[in-house]
């Protein structure tokens, strides 16, 4: 088994995966190398030689973000290796007031992890199959975790949007919390089909969808904004969001931000949106936010 590496600049790194998933529709793994915009991301992809990308067509793609391509063996048996990526995750629910909120704990784990023994929590499986992600990565997790302090303060249970959704992991997580409807938008179709099916398996429902954030309009709710999105992406494409926005939500919870790049972009929703900052996560090199109309 041959393992192809693309390493690409951070800066251009969104841009490069959308391309590349559509030469590699089978999944990318996903690694993050160095700090700030200046560090690098590195996309690989396995496969035997006749199954994976030409090398030309990376090039291609990469152009001048391209750091460097490499090629490495692997053992035959990285298809079960790769389980060691996708840990379970455990998100408590916050103290508002000093006093515990009713929001439930929220357990998320891939389907080969045993559930919680943690009393009352909620178990959410999620398989990452060819999307991203079971909840483990940190901008993940810290957007589970603004979502559980949204739903701790605020007692209605509106409409979500996820954009960006990859396997699902956080529209289910607001299903599971009780919001909806929930629409599901990703730029890959295997992302769309595993929110698909990840839902089923939770039993609740999201409406998964094929969605182009630079080229379509965002959807609305009977020409209202929907009152929650969720946007975990990355710094390019927050700046498209907010491009593109016309009537502001109620709520935005978005992470896939570097820390050096969180205040401009919560300056950015402020100035055109009026979106204030109520919220601000930090977990190593990556950072989240609460925005909110107050």
């Amino acid at each position: 088994m041959i393992r192809l590496a693309l390493r690409v600049r951070r800066a251009d790194a969104e841009l490069v995966l959308a391309d590349l998933l559509e030469l590699a529709p089978g999944g990318v793994e996903e690694v993050g190398l160095g700090g700030g915009e200046e560090g690098s991301v590195e996309y690989a992809v396995y496969g035997s030689p006749g199954e994976l990308p030409d090398l030309p067509d990376l090039h291609a793609i990469a152009g001048d973000a391209l750091v460097e391509i490499s090629t490495s063996e692997v053992p035959d048996d990285w298809s079960e290796r790769w389980k060691q990526f996708h840990h379970p995750v455990l998100l408590e629910p916050p103290m508002v007031d000093g006093v515990q909120s009713k929001a439930p704990a929220l357990h998320v784990r891939p389907p080969w992890e045993a559930p919680s023994v943690r009393t009352g929590a909620r178990e959410i499986v999620i398989d990452p199959a060819q999307a991203f992600g079971t909840g483990a990565h940190a901008t993940t997790r810290m957007c589970l975790q603004l979502l559980l302090e949204l739903a701790a303060v605020e007692e209605g249970r509106g409409a979500v949007l996820d954009l960006g959704s990859g396997s699902g992991v956080l529209a289910i997580a607001a299903a599971t919390l009780g919001y909806g409807p929930l629409l599901a938008l990703d730029n890959d179709r295997e992302s769309v089909l595993a929110s698909a099916a990840n839902a089923a398996v939770n039993g609740v429902e999201i409406d998964a969808r094929l969605f182009d954030l630079r080229r379509e309009k965002l959807p609305e709710s009977g020409g209202a904004p929907v009152p929650i999105v969720l946007a975990n992406l990355l710094k390019p494409l927050l700046i498209e969001l907010a491009d593109r926005i016309s009537l502001a939500p109620r709520h935005l919870i978005a992470s896939g931000l570097l820390s050096d790049q969180a205040s401009e972009v919560a300056q950015l929703f402020a100035e055109r949106h009026g979106l204030r900052e109520r919220r601000r996560l930090e977990h190593g090199e990556w950072s989240a936010l609460w925005l909110s109309r107050l």
